[in-house]
């Protein structure tokens, strides 16, 4: 892993970043979610009908030999696992959750933003732990320029940390992220589907 030439490129594309809608209204939402399988990746995405969040389709896709983790550059390692089973969606959602940071990145270019760009779809980055910049009134700020916000979104729970990916704005991420929160779950819904949805593709496939 080449990590100097991976910061130039994220630094090189960072600038094509937009933070605009890229939505009128909102039929489905996704969400991608990836899983250790051995030595392996599984990556799973899900599209649900909103706001009922009914599964329209899932997709997995199994990543032989992937790159090693290294904290700000998972999109290395996760993003052609994911791009493969979005590929094979017949039907693309109007916005995608991605588990990952967005722009809330050192380089603004976390795995949602690589993602929404290569896809070009409207991402939304969503993490449970804060990695890069500090919390200041509900929002993340990294040398004086907020990045994305810091919500509760199940009681006595430890806070998610959420931010724009590609094509949507802060106030269009903050407005989705609680419009997708489902009792009792901690994580916006589609999310949390395909997280499941991939553990259980795993524990399938070891049973084989």
């Amino acid at each position: 892993m080449d990590l100097i030439e991976f910061k130039q490129e994220q630094i090189r594309l960072a600038s094509k970043i937009i933070l605009r809608d890229a939505f009128s209204r909102i039929k489905t939402i996704g969400a991608s979610a990836c899983v250790s399988f051995g030595k392996d990746l599984l990556a799973c995405v899900v599209v649900c009908e909103f706001p009922s969040f009914q599964i329209k389709e899932k997709k997995t896709f199994l990543l032989p030999n992937p790159l090693s983790p290294v904290l700000g550059y998972s999109a290395y390692r996760e993003m052609p696992a994911i791009i493969e089973a979005f590929n094979q969606l017949e039907e693309e959602p109007d916005i995608l959750f991605v588990y990952g940071h967005g722009i809330n990145h050192p380089r603004h270019f976390g795995i949602a933003s690589h993602i929404g760009l290569a896809l070009q779809k409207p991402t939304i980055g969503v993490v449970e732990k804060l990695s890069f910049g500090s919390i200041e009134q509900g929002k993340i700020m990294m040398n004086g320029e907020m990045l994305g916000f810091e919500v509760v979104t199940r009681e006595h729970a430890n806070p998610l940390y959420i931010s724009p990916g590609n094509l949507i704005t802060f106030g269009s991420v903050l407005d989705i992220v609680q419009k997708c929160i489902k009792y009792p779950h901690k994580l916006p819904e589609p999310l949390h589907l395909a997280h499941k949805l991939a553990r259980k593709k795993a524990q399938e496939m070891m049973k084989k």
